[in-house]
């Protein structure tokens, strides 16, 4: 049965009653790189302050999109209006105190904590040096101690000898206990229930740098998702509190741990210290909006193609504006071009069999926040979503093609229908002649951009997606992510593809058929 399943896909894109080649080229052709980048002009311009969710930017680019939705004549469809309303729950610090032996340490230099944090105030003297916080058959810093309703204090990494052989896996190759080190053991941690979980960043002032942004400032989540389960609180701090919290032991983290490696043996210590930790979140309510337009189809108008991408960028840190050109200024504009290329088609007699939604969402940045509420809460019926065509960041080169542009990376266009997948090879094939490039489609590529987009929010729901990327590039969520950067040429010969595959989904006589199993491991 499984060997017929490529021909059943090739035989389904023969007999799709497309309309003719030359009538698809001559919409197509109306996506130019002019277009493209007079849009782009205005909402990676720092009038619109970076688009961050919820913020007068996001607004600003919210009420343009709406508007060329309505100029080109597509109707308000969500009670009358272009915006499905996403209610949001702002999220941000209040308390931060972290107290050592009476001394006191400062928030987002000495220590820090994940903004999903419940609020935690502990003050205990019950405090246990775990070593590595290692569980294991082979290696159990636990063996013999409890630390049950303790503050107990974990370093990364694992046990070595002098020569650099793990003790777990006796060579020189690194154990998940290593190379997955923190959640690994957090995990391990809180299955004996502590009260607090100090863990040790070793390189605490590179990642304070590198993710400030999301550990300081407010975050966001669904109101409807909000979580009140209690949990063991997990603070990640500095060696210089560790150390200070095993100086009454007459010990430190490097002498603690180096005894361990004399022998591979474990190695806790019960602490003469005190700690308290008081964090609080404050919560507030924030609305921000994904924008539809909509384009009815004829014969098939029940059935339905999305096309997304995601507007909302970080927004200024810092009194810098982060304009986020490509990511996704990019995408924005080529589903606005979409959006005028199809509208055109249907003004002239040629529009689709199947109805449209174009629609640019936000809350991306904040955890694909705008395309989980719509998929929660979906204006069109998702059994009769046949597919998700999804446009994040196609306006710039990476580092691997910089000596040939005329490409792009395509993801999950094979992880639930062979047949969708065949369907966007072909398009390409006839029409755009672009390098398909499936680096980031294989399982096993550590960026999981399969999960990483507003596509995986349709694909959990079942529905065939395509992610159309142009990979990561230097500038990527930084200021220097500027209009200046894009290669328009590009951009439009990428948006054409979309276009073609779906013009292709829009025309033809059936649905891609769902014929691959996901599991959607995405944690």
């Amino acid at each position: 049965m499984r060997l017929l399943t490529p021909f059943i896909g090739y035989f389904t894109l023969l007999a799709a009653p497309v309309l003719a080649q030359d009538t698809s080229v001559n919409y197509a052709n109306t996506i130019t790189a002019t277009d493209l980048k007079k849009h782009l002009e205005v909402l990676a311009s720092d009038e619109y302050e970076g688009r961050e969710t919820g913020k007068e930017g996001q607004k600003k680019a919210a009420a343009y999109i709406a508007t060329q939705f309505k100029n080109l004549g597509l109707p308000p469809v969500v009670n009358n209006s272009y915006f499905q309303n996403i209610p949001l729950t702002q999220s941000e610090w209040g308390s931060r105190l972290l107290v050592a032996n009476q001394k006191e340490f400062k928030f987002m230099e000495d220590f820090y904590a994940f903004p999903d944090l419940k609020d935690t105030k502990v003050y205990t003297n019950e405090i246990v040096f775990a070593g590595y916080g290692i569980n294991d058959s082979v290696y159990n810093d636990y063996a013999g101690i409890s630390i049950a309703n303790k503050a107990v204090i974990i370093a990364s990494g694992e046990p070595v000898n002098k020569k650099g052989i793990s003790y777990i896996t006796k060579t020189d190759k690194k154990s998940d206990w290593a190379t997955n080190s923190a959640f690994k053991k957090i995990e391990a941690a809180r299955q004996l229930k502590p009260a607090l979980i100090l863990y040790i960043d070793k390189d605490i002032t590179t990642t304070i740098t590198r993710y400030r942004h999301y550990l300081a400032d407010p975050t966001l989540v669904l109101k409807e998702e909000k979580n009140d389960k209690p949990s063991i609180p997990v603070v990640f701090i500095s060696q210089a509190i560790a150390d200070s919290l095993l100086s009454p032991n007459k010990s430190s983290v490097e002498k603690a741990l180096a005894k361990i490696n004399s022998n591979g043996k474990p190695k806790p210590l019960t602490l003469s210290s005190t700690v308290g930790v008081k964090l609080a979140r404050v919560e507030s309510t924030v609305n921000a909006e994904n924008v539809l337009g909509y384009l009815k189809g004829t014969d098939l108008a029940d059935e339905l193609v999305v096309i997304t991408a995601h507007y909302d960028h970080i927004g200024v840190i810092d009194n810098k504006v982060y304009n986020g050109a490509d990511d996704d200024g990019s995408g924005t504009v080529a589903v606005l071009e979409l959006a005028e290329a199809f509208t055109q088609a249907a003004k002239e007699g040629k529009g689709p069999r199947r109805s449209m939604l174009f629609m640019t969402v936000s809350g991306e940045e904040k955890g694909l926040l705008g395309s989980e509420y719509y998929t929660n809460n979906p204006v069109f019926p998702l059994d009769k979503t046949i597919t998700n065509l999804n446009i994040d960041m196609i306006g710039r080169v990476d580092e691997k093609h910089k000596d040939s542009s005329n490409y792009v990376y395509v993801i999950g266009s094979d992880k639930l229908s062979t047949t969708l997948h065949k369907i966007n090879e072909e398009a390409n094939s006839t029409f755009t002649k672009l390098s398909l490039d499936y680096t980031f489609n294989d399982p096993k590529d550590p960026n999981r951009f399969y999960y990483r987009s507003d596509h995986y929010n349709f694909a959990k729901n079942n529905i065939p997606i395509i992610f159309y990327f142009n990979g990561v590039h230097e500038d990527y969520h930084k200021e220097t992510d500027e209009i200046s950067k894009i290669n328009f040429d590009i951009m439009a010969q990428r948006t054409k593809l979309v276009f073609h595959t779906a013009w292709n989904l829009a025309n033809r006589n059936e649905r891609p058929v769902v014929d691959v199993t996901n599991d959607f491991k995405d944690k």
